[in-house]
């Protein structure tokens, strides 16, 4: 970014700041009076980046691996795991007074490359239980909550019950869920066990119909005594979208007892203007429309973007513009906040005036 937009952008943000709030004040601090958790997925390089361990430590009382808890990182080899970079930001988190989410335990993909070549019918329930035994238990006592199962739902798939043809229902069967969840409860009972799922936020035909699936998947673990207590909606928006459905999907998740937590969001920016101040500002309004209509929900108990910072978003690895590059984060590629920190900051404070 040129010195004069960077300027201009850091102007419009600081615009947007509200009179009554210092300028220093932390996502974390303004959401402590209401209890309410806030934090970011985080790699291993970052926390190994002096600066970024800084933002990390001073807007964060939860953080969540990338990638470094997936099968793929954990399991280089079926006689063979590795946990140094997990247990490093273990570390970290806990000499900084921050929980950790773990994610995650079973999933369709990030498999590592010898999956494919011994899983089998016969030894699937066997593979999915060391798996989970071994990681939890490694863990046990230092993990908030566990993405259990990320993703089992699919209604493209056309199955009855809405569930994805993955891996682990094509070798276990739909009983793969209840396996993992109750192997996880096994291993370490205190940690948050949790269901992690897409495409549950924004208004649509297509998402209302995964949303009905979701709160049968919920309905039917509950009936099949696999102890699944959160919904992780992961949140990963674009552009403007309505959320009017929303506050009644989550209402039936509240009914069932399920706590709710946002775990990965973020705000694809790619059909704003290119306009940097006016997208950010665009960006900023998602941010507060949709956490306004979360975090009137109590059952809300946490919220983790998916990144601080635009120069490490996901977005940047998968999407090829003609012009700008993705902004969907709080913070810009200089660690400085945008409109969107103090979108999200407001509504945190607005959600501890509430309780």
């Amino acid at each position: 970014m040129l010195r004069r937009e960077f300027l201009s952008a850091s102007l419009a943000a600081l615009a947007l700041q509200p009179a009554d709030t210092p300028a220093e004040e932390s996502l974390k601090q303004a959401a402590a009076p209401s209890g309410l958790l806030v934090g970011s997925a985080v790699s291993y390089r970052e926390i190994n980046e002096a600066a970024f361990a800084q933002l990390i430590a001073r807007q964060c009382s939860i953080v969540v691996s990338e990638n470094d808890m997936k099968w793929k990182a954990l399991r280089p080899a079926p006689d063979k795991f590795d946990f140094t970079r997990a247990d490093a930001l273990v570390t970290f988190a806990e000499k900084n007074g921050i929980k950790v989410r773990g994610h995650n335990l079973c999933w369709h993909e990030a498999l590592p490359d010898w999956f494919s070549k011994i899983a089998n019918p016969d030894n699937a329930r066997e593979l999915l239980t060391n798996r989970i035994d071994t990681v939890v238990r490694h863990f046990k006592g230092k993990i908030h909550s566990w993405d259990v199962v990320n993703e089992a739902v699919d209604v493209k798939d056309m199955r009855a019950d809405g569930l994805r043809r993955s891996p682990w229902l094509n070798l276990i069967g739909p009983e793969y869920l209840v396996i993992a969840f109750r192997a996880a409860a096994k291993s370490d009972p205190d940690a948050i066990l949790t269901y992690n799922e897409y495409g549950l936020a924004p208004d649509s035909s297509q998402n209302e119909a995964k949303r009905r699936a979701v709160v049968a998947l919920l309905r039917w673990l509950k009936r099949n005594e696999a102890p699944a207590q959160a919904l992780g909606i992961q949140s990963h928006l674009k552009g403007k979208s309505p959320f009017a459905g929303l506050q009644h999907f989550l209402g039936e998740v509240r009914e069932l007892g399920v706590r709710v937590f946002v775990t990965e969001l973020d705000v694809n920016d790619e059909p704003f203007p290119v306009d940097i101040a006016t997208r950010d500002r665009m960006v900023a309004g998602v941010y507060r429309d949709y956490l306004h209509t979360m975090l009137e929900e109590r059952y809300v108990e946490a919220v983790l973007t998916w990144g601080l910072s635009d120069r490490d978003s996901w977005l940047r690895h998968r999407e090829n513009r003609a012009a700008g590059v993705p902004r969907p984060l709080p913070f810009d590629d200089r660690l400085q906040p945008k409109p969107a920190f103090f979108a999200m900051r407001e509504e945190f404070k607005k959600a501890s005036r509430r309780d």
